[in-house]
């Protein structure tokens, strides 16, 4: 609408920081992760009478909210003894992508080598790019956790393999992921909003984020309500619903999220309803963030958004909701904004026509 577009440039003419508001230097890519910003999300809001606040994980220096996790884990391991800082010692991981880039971007960093296993049906651009870092990349055939040769599995014997030149990053079960989201992302949103948050909802893969920013927010104010959101083919909406892990649908278009287990990252963790978000609202959310917002975001962010704004519906207006937007579109460019692959999804009818020009 007019007014959409009169308000976004009334904002536009408000200018960029100050210099008194512009962070202070920070130490290489270690220093960088985290303290991203959080986007108020006024258009994709309108109609909802809510605040819907995102936190920017896509402006972390390796290019998503995997970053914390990647850094948090590969620093434990070296603060434990469990990883020496030598040329030959090796981080290998089990990983859909993000957290391998996170990775092999703090090896890189520290001097370190990286062994990244992941499912041989993950984007093309995560592979090259991880490859562009300089990780060994051996993609594998997808196979569920149970199979002794699920990536994760194969990860691990590796690093048994290789003794105490290497560490399995085993990050859907390695604690440290929850307790940097909760020693930092939480507490970030928390001071950024001032503390007047109503509901906290994302999407999960491994349960790192989703579970320390709740379990922080929860200590800060019981009241907040804290909501999984879940694509189809994993098993959490169900289990949160109905206390049985049976998967909601067959598979998904997102990458990185939704689960057929419980991780122990998200064991224990405060969740206080789910909300299941089928694959044709969340692509359809990729091309509204982009033309609505200016956010050139992938599927997980999108179908986050979606959850948003559904949970804003559910408590009405007057209330902030918060959420994370996971990584760029860049990373699946070659699927998102492909029309014969959402052709191929049966999932044409989702991308509203007018965004039909932005298809190759």
């Amino acid at each position: 609408a007019l007014t959409d577009h009169m308000q976004a440039a009334r904002v536009f003419r408000r200018g960029f920081s100050t210099v008194a508001q512009v962070p202070p230097i920070r130490r290489g890519f270690i220093g960088t992760v985290g303290n991203t910003p959080l986007i108020q999300l006024d258009r994709i809001a309108s109609d909802t009478g809510c605040t819907i606040l995102a936190k920017a994980e896509f402006l972390n220096p390796g290019g998503s909210v995997k970053d914390r996790a990647a850094l948090a884990i590969i620093q434990e391991a070296i603060s434990s003894g469990r990883l020496k800082m030598d040329k030959d010692s090796t981080v290998i991981e089990g990983t859909a992508g993000n957290t391998g880039i996170g990775m092999a971007h703090v090896c890189n960093a520290l001097g370190l080598k990286c062994v990244i296993y992941m499912p041989n049906t993950q984007s093309m651009e995560k592979i090259a790019l991880l490859r562009a870092l300089g990780a060994e990349v051996r993609p594998v055939p997808a196979v569920p956790y149970d199979n002794p040769d699920n990536y994760n599995h194969i990860a691990k014997r590796e690093a048994e393999r290789l003794g105490d030149k290497a560490i399995w990053g085993n990050q859907f079960d390695n604690t440290e992921n929850k307790q940097v989201h909760y020693k930092t992302t939480g507490p970030e949103i928390w001071a950024q909003t001032g503390g007047r948050v109503d509901a906290w909802t994302c999407s999960t893969g491994t349960g790192g984020t989703f579970a320390g920013v709740a379990t922080f927010l929860k200590e800060k104010n019981k009241n907040i309500k804290t909501i999984l959101a879940d694509p189809p083919g994993s098993v959490l909406h169900k289990y949160v619903k109905e206390g049985i892990l049976e998967r909601t649908g067959t598979s998904s278009i997102t990458e990185g999220i939704g689960q057929g287990r419980v991780t122990a990252n998200l064991q224990g963790a405060p969740i206080d309803d789910s909300v299941h978000i089928a694959d044709d609202r969340t692509l359809e959310m990729v091309f509204r963030l982009l033309d609505e917002e200016g956010l050139y975001v992938g599927a997980s962010s999108a179908l986050n958004v979606v959850a948003a704004v559904d949970v804003a519906k559910m408590l009405g207006p007057g209330h902030t909701v918060v959420t994370i937007l996971c990584d760029s579109a860049d990373r699946y460019r070659s699927r998102l904004f492909s029309k014969d692959w959402i052709t191929s999804k049966g999932l044409m009818a989702a991308v509203p026509s007018k965004y039909h020009s932005k298809l190759v």
